[in-house]
């Protein structure tokens, strides 16, 4: 029997949960700080570009504009629709196949740039112990390496992946604190640095802020692994709103207090500010916390986007081989495959690869909130434990922080470049590009979809 694009409509009956075994509230916790934040690391460039007061004013802006909002929509949403596959099934749901497929395509096209600047960032600290990782070569050999080490790791299932994010979220934050610690706790042997800087734009510097508060979604693709997901996602979401602005907003005071010149910031620097305050063992500590960030960030998020390409093929648009589990109810053809393309994207500069991350996380992200509106229109007695404050029109005006900030980022891709291969790319160009091929792919997915069943339907 074949099947149409209609009959593709996701429901709460239809997508699969994989896996008996779940994620509390705590490792929910600790798994979305790692797929948002994972600490201060990517801050640098924020302040190199910004300096203190212009970083600190805007880490207090964003998360009210950007994070909270998408927070919000990701509770309500996560709590009303708990399955697996999450904004991909939203959008689906309350916009058509068509849309949800858009969805799907946008959020894994951004993590292909998105989950190469994980890597990135772990080459980088672990290069100051290990001077040769400065080579290019050898650099993208570990990406890789850390890249086929996380997908081995999601293998073994959700459980161990929330788990050890709990240890290396203790682990990663440690030097920080003790960062913190000799500064508010004995403040006469500090004096404040400049609050200035005349590294860069601010507009740079709002752009790796967004990145560094960006992905609350991301956590809501393993609803289905979660325990009492209609209770434990809001309680998650504002644990780990608190722990990522306190993360941030602490030691970034603190070397300003502490007087760590702005000029001298740059990816990486965390290792150089741990000399200046604690000597050789504390930039030793604040290394390994680097290669933390860059692991737990990366083991997180392998967990939350391959199970889109799961609940893809569940409902027909992708071969049914990307639903296969594993004795771990783990999709293992989709997390494979994932780790494939991310390995692609690996050579690009972290600046760039945030400004493509961006651009088009940002278009998803319009997609869900649009989502977010047309469900509490079209199905207004779906239950909902939890609900955007405000009503249907209190939703929209909290909607306009992250879509202004979309177009601003959309607006900033015009006027950067990418050399890949031997090639400079327009920014704006390539993110146009990538969606058009979407509604492309959409093209042939349907057409063999009418040809092979989806497994809900075979059900």
């Amino acid at each position: 029997m074949s099947t149409t694009a209609a009959d593709r409509l996701p429901s709460l009956s239809h997508v699969r949960v994989v896996s008996a075994r779940k994620l509390t509230t705590l490792t929910l916790v600790a798994a979305t700080f790692f797929i948002v934040s994972g600490g201060p690391f990517g801050l640098e460039e924020l302040i190199g570009n910004a300096g203190y007061l212009r970083s600190i004013v805007v880490l207090l802006i964003v998360p009210v504009v950007w994070s909270i909002p998408t927070a919000l929509m990701v509770s309500e949403l996560s709590a009303a629709i708990p399955v697996d596959g999450g904004y991909y099934v939203w959008v689906a749901r309350a916009l058509g196949p068509f849309w949800g497929f858009q969805e799907a395509w946008l959020s894994l096209a951004s993590s292909i740039f998105d989950m190469a600047l994980y890597p990135t960032v772990f080459v980088l600290y672990a290069s100051r112990i290990f001077p040769v990782l400065q080579n290019k070569i050898a650099g993208v050999l570990v990406g890789a390496t850390l890249v086929l080490v996380c997908t081995a790791w999601n293998l073994s299932g959700v459980r161990k992946v929330g788990n050890s994010a709990v240890a290396m979220g203790v682990i990663l934050l440690a030097p920080f604190l003790a960062i913190s610690a000799l500064v508010y706790f004995f403040p006469g042997r500090w004096h404040a640095a400049p609050s200035g800087s005349s590294e860069g734009t601010l507009l740079t510097g709002i752009l790796v802020a967004m990145w560094n508060f960006m992905g609350w979604d991301n956590a809501s693709t393993v609803a289905g692994e979660v325990e009492n997901p209609q209770r434990t996602y809001v309680r998650a979401m504002f644990f780990a709103s608190l722990l990522v602005s306190v993360s941030y907003l602490i030691p970034v005071g603190a070397c300003w207090l502490g007087g760590v010149e702005p000029s001298t910031w740059s990816t990486g620097a965390w290792a150089e500010v741990g000399t200046q305050f604690g000597g050789r063992w504390l930039s030793l500590g604040i290394v390994v916390a680097g290669a933390v960030f860059g692991v737990g960030m990366l083991n997180s998020l392998t967990m939350s986007y391959t199970r889109v390409p799961y609940a893809m093929a569940i409902d027909g648009w992708l071969p049914q081989a990307f639903a296969k589990l594993n004795r771990f109810g783990v999709p293992w053809v989709s997390v494979c495959a994932c780790a494939v393309a991310w390995v692609a994207a690996l050579s690009l500069g972290f600046v760039k690869l945030i400004e493509l991350d961006i651009a088009i996380y940002g278009l998803s992200l319009v997609l869900e909130f649009v989502a977010l509106i047309a469900l509490r229109i079209k199905e207004p007695e779906l239950q909902r434990p939890f609900r955007v404050p405000g009503g249907t029109a209190g939703t929209i005006v909290i909607a306009m922080g992250p879509l202004a900030l979309v177009a601003l980022a959309v607006f900033d891709s015009f006027h950067q470049h990418i050399t890949y291969f031997g090639f400079t790319l327009n920014n704006l160009a390539v993110s146009v590009a990538v969606i058009l091929l979407g509604f492309v792919q959409y093209f042939f997915a349907t057409r063999r979809s009418r040809q092979e069943p989806s497994l809900q339907n075979a059900d």
